[in-house]
């Protein structure tokens, strides 16, 4: 199943059926946002409500959604809930941006869309590069960037985009938002599991034991099985969780290989699925600016291109490539 709409998020929640799981990871309603730039240490629902001008049902809501966030708690006084920021990072930055910077809205600024184009401001880049990596339209960015631009918040050098003064905390906000979320998907399903790579809205983990749920998909060395490639496994599993996500590509499964260990030997597997399957180079060539793998990926083509003609001591001896590639049954060009 793919990320539910926010609309229908909504309306989940209001029928009870809606989770944490459903949440439209990193997106804050705007009410959740006033919440957490108002509320001070013990504040009840009721003193909230009367704050922000809102009735005590809607902001009991909000409340809940920023308690399964962890961005705030609740404490019982009695009959009544008392609600209390909680000490997680995205918490400090947002009250610091709202505390330094008063005259500009935050929560207006922060709805829909922005936080994720934020979360890929982590350099200068251009409006095609952040659309390409967040999956957005370029007109979509294009709006979002103009909000922070016409406020001073951004600005551009050469058609790049970066950040004014200290506002690349937002940048620091999204991601610290994400990776919460990040975490709790994964101990649902694997306690003792370790994230190895994320982004906005997916992740690549290491498990110790199997994960059959929705939106993990097997990745390295047990996922090479599926391409005719059966290597030694070791005591870990591997997945990338992605909702938008079928099954794992064989130039994402290289990627993911690299990101899981870059050493010789799993360079060598990689270079043996890339001989064995017809992989689109612009399709890898693409995954691997997603995974900052640029020079990596593109060592092993002209490793492959050049029959082992690159000065990189943790690629082998052609010679040595041939004889595993024999082992493997696998064709080399």
């Amino acid at each position: 199943m793919g990320r539910l709409p926010c609309m229908l998020t909504e309306t989940l929640r209001e029928t009870s059926l809606y989770s944490s799981f459903e949440l439209c990871y990193t997106v804050l309603r705007r009410i959740e946002l006033d919440v957490l730039a108002t509320v001070d240490r013990g504040d009840t629902i009721s003193e909230l409500a009367t704050k922000l001008d809102h009735s005590e049902s809607y902001i009991s809501r909000a409340v809940a959604d920023l308690v399964e966030r962890g961005l705030v708690y609740t404490e019982r006084d009695g009959r009544r809930k008392r609600v209390v920021p909680s000490d997680a990072r995205a918490v400090e930055l947002y009250r610091d941006l709202i505390r330094q910077h008063s005259h500009i809205d935050f929560p207006e600024l922060l709805t829909g869309k922005a936080l994720e184009v934020l979360y890929y401001i982590d350099q200068p880049r251009t409006v095609s590069e952040i659309a390409d990596r967040s999956d957005n339209y370029r007109n979509t960015v294009n709006r979002v960037l103009k909000r922070f631009r016409d406020r001073g918040l951004v600005g551009t050098d050469d058609s790049r985009y970066d950040f004014n003064a200290d506002f690349d905390r937002l940048h620091e906000f999204a991601r610290e938002l994400a990776h919460p979320l990040h975490r709790h998907r994964l101990e649902a399903v694997a306690p003792k599991g370790t994230i190895l790579w994320e982004d906005y809205d997916e992740f690549l983990a290491q498990s110790e034991t199997e994960i059959d749920a929705e939106a993990f998909h097997e990745t390295g060395l047990a996922r090479f099985a599926a391409f005719g490639l059966q290597f030694l496994l070791t005591g870990h599993r591997y997945y990338v969780y992605s909702e938008e996500l079928d099954a794992v590509s064989p130039a994402e499964l290289c990627c993911h290989t690299l990101l899981i260990d870059d050493g010789s030997r799993h360079r060598s597997y990689c270079l043996l699925l890339l001989s064995h399957v017809d992989v689109d180079e612009a399709d890898l060539r693409e995954q691997a600016a997603k995974y900052g793998l640029e020079a990596k990926i593109d060592a092993l083509l002209r490793y492959l291109e050049t029959h082992g003609h690159v000065d990189d001591d943790r690629l082998p001896e052609w010679d040595e490539f041939q004889e595993l590639a024999a082992d493997y049954e696998v064709p080399l060009s």
